[in-house]
C-alpha cells in the first residue's frame, strides 16, 4: 500500500497560479504512475494528468495544457501540480492518485490509492 497527503489548495484570482503537491509514504514510490484528477459537486471525477513512473512521459486534459505542469521528486517521494493561469472553470476539489497499471489510464476507476483531496478556488 500506498499513503498520499495532497496539499495546497487554496483562494486564488484569475489569473494566478497554485502548486499542489502530494506526499507519498509507504510503498516505493517510482513503483507507481501519478496523477492528478478534480471533481467539482454533482460530476464525475475528472482526468487532470499524470506523469510515468521516471517522470519521463506525461499527459494532459486538453482543457489544461499549457497551463498546468506535473512533475515529480521519486527521492522526496512527491508528485506536484504547477498549475497557472488559472481559470474559474479550475474551481474544484483537486485529488492526486496513484496506479499500478502500465496503459496509462485516465479513468479514476484505475487508480488504486487516493488521496484526501485539496480546494481550489479561483475568482472572476
Amino acid at each position: 500500500h500506498v499513503q498520499l497527503q495532497a496539499f495546497g489548495g487554496g483562494l486564488v484570482q484569475a489569473g494566478g497560479s497554485l502548486r499542489l503537491s502530494c506526499a507519498a509514504s509507504g510503498r516505493t514510490f517510482n513503483d507507481y504512475l501519478m496523477g492528478w484528477f478534480r471533481q467539482v459537486p454533482g460530476r464525475e471525477r475528472e482526468f487532470v494528468a499524470h506523469i510515468s513512473r521516471g517522470g519521463g512521459s506525461t499527459d494532459y486534459l486538453d482543457s489544461v495544457k499549457g497551463r498546468f505542469t506535473i512533475s515529480r521528486d521519486n527521492i522526496k517521494r512527491t508528485s506536484y501540480l504547477q498549475m497557472n493561469s488559472l481559470k474559474p472553470e479550475d474551481t474544484a476539489v483537486y485529488y492526486c492518485a496513484a496506479s499500478r497499471r502500465w496503459d496509462y489510464p485516465k479513468v479514476a476507476t484505475l487508480y488504486d490509492y487516493w488521496g484526501q483531496g485539496t480546494e481550489v478556488t479561483v475568482s472572476s
